[in-house]
């Protein structure tokens, strides 16, 4: 998938750009031959072997770490403890919940427990807290983009938190059609990004209409971490659409006409009344 990815950003940014590949252009047929080849050419290459198994291919960066290979091309094999680097497991976690309040503006964390954070010092800081506490580890089968199914696994602790707390915001912030439209379009954009689009008219396109969809999204979420999960404890916005007068099971003064419900009710159901008249069930 990497060098689809990469060759498309490359061609989309400089098109007439000349791409060597040694992967697919030279005698580099697996893992092991290149890592002969960086060895012998003394080209620094982090890798860690599992006793006699092929070593673990692993790419990071502030999101996350992904490990694939080795005993992981078996998808019955569990990953080996020792093959994770920013989480603890759950078992270890510690046994005390931990709080976050995160700020928002327009949709995006600037600042943790009140302190401002460029975006950088907030993956990085979400990344240290969130795998102190177990969290982000993730073990999928996934569909690649040139054809094949492959299993990875995934360490993106900061990533966790940020997907868990940017959906409780949104809760309170965004109207409910557009929050739908939203999650609608959400596959969409990760394919896009998944198969390197990223540079794509639709993506840009659709990047418009989220940067849209986060003008109201602002505010703080609190947060407790607990031995791998991520659990929201609290959330509040200056931009909130949650009004307690509609909102109430008590006396609402007027706020909502319960008899309103009668006629809505009815059209709803008159499909459902009908298609059951015809078949017999009333």
């Amino acid at each position: 998938n990497d060098q689809v990815r990469f060759e498309l950003g490359a061609y989309a940014l400089m098109p007439d750009v000349r791409v060597i590949a040694p992967w697919r252009e030279w005698d580099l047929t697996s893992r092991e031959k290149l890592l002969a080849y960086a060895e012998q050419h003394q080209i620094p290459v982090e890798f860690k072997r599992a006793g006699q198994q092929a070593p673990y291919s692993m790419d990071a960066n502030l999101l996350h770490i992904s490990y694939e290979g080795g005993v992981l091309e078996d998808p019955w094999q569990e990953p080996e403890e020792s093959m994770w680097r920013w989480s603890v497991s759950p078992q270890q976690a510690p046994d005390v919940p931990e709080y976050l309040e995160l700020d928002y503006r327009h949709g995006d964390i600037v600042a943790i427990d009140g302190e401002p954070l460029t975006p950088a010092q907030v993956m990085l800081r979400l990344n240290e807290t969130g795998g102190r506490h177990g969290i982000g580890r993730v073990d999928l089968v996934e569909n690649r983009y040139v054809g094949m199914k492959s299993r990875g696994c995934y360490e993106t602790p900061g990533g966790t938190i940020m997907l868990r707390a940017h959906r409780a915001i949104e809760s309170l912030t965004l109207d409910r059609e557009a929050a739908h439209l939203k999650d609608d379009l959400m596959p969409r954009y990760a394919s896009l990004v998944y198969n390197g689009y990223w540079w794509s008219p639709e993506r840009l396109l659709l990047q418009g209409l989220i940067d849209d969809s986060q003008k109201h999204v602002n505010g703080t979420v609190r947060l407790k971490l607990y031995k791998g999960n991520v659990l929201v404890a609290g959330r509040k916005s200056p931009d909130s659409l949650f009004d307690p007068a509609i909102a109430t099971f008590e006396d609402d003064a007027g706020a909502y006409d319960q008899a309103d419900a009668t006629g809505f009710i009815r059209l709803n159901a008159l499909r459902l009344r009908s298609a059951a008249r015809l078949r017999g069930g009333g």
